[in-house]
């Protein structure tokens, strides 16, 4: 099973098109999001995706009636974070501000997502937990806007930059 891992697009409608377009090309199984949507009007660029999408609401998701009904609509699946999920045999944990994880996760995650600091991050956190944030996504520099893809199975971690 492979994500595709998303945050911070903060209204940026033409980089949401594109972010679409590559998760698409990719065949992603998923979407993650992992907060800072920030208006309804760029869940309406989501739904072009081929991919459910799950996230979580960020401190900019500010609007959230309309938001709210944006993503009921188009069948995404949001919540406050933390967001935790079963996929693949692999436990994750989804949170918006990595400050999110403080007494959330633990060794049983797999794979723990953030966004927020808009900063690319890559680690092991104890002997198994990946943590992962792809990056900057909403910026208007071609080619320093990233989003990633994740392989379950393997938990390798791919970026994609537009």
């Amino acid at each position: 099973m492979r994500i595709g891992v998303v945050s911070d697009t903060h209204n940026n409608l033409k980089n949401v098109g594109k972010i679409v377009e590559l998760f698409n090309e990719a065949r992603v199984d998923t979407v993650v999001h992992t907060g800072d949507i920030t208006q309804a009007k760029t869940i309406e660029v989501f739904a072009h995706l081929d991919a459910p999408m799950y996230g979580v609401f960020g401190n900019n998701d500010q609007e959230r009636d309309s938001l709210e009904e944006a993503i009921t609509r188009h069948g995404f699946i949001f919540c406050e974070p933390p967001f935790t999920v079963t996929w693949a045999e692999r436990e994750l944990i989804v949170v918006h501000d990595p400050l999110e994880f403080n007494g959330y996760i633990n060794h049983d995650h797999d794979l723990a997502l953030h966004g927020h600091t808009h900063l690319h991050r890559l680690e092991t956190w104890g002997d198994k937990t990946t943590i992962f944030n792809p990056g900057e996504c909403a910026g208007h520099m071609t080619g320093y806007n990233a989003i990633g893809v994740v392989d379950l199975v393997s938990l390798q971690t791919e970026l994609l930059r537009f």
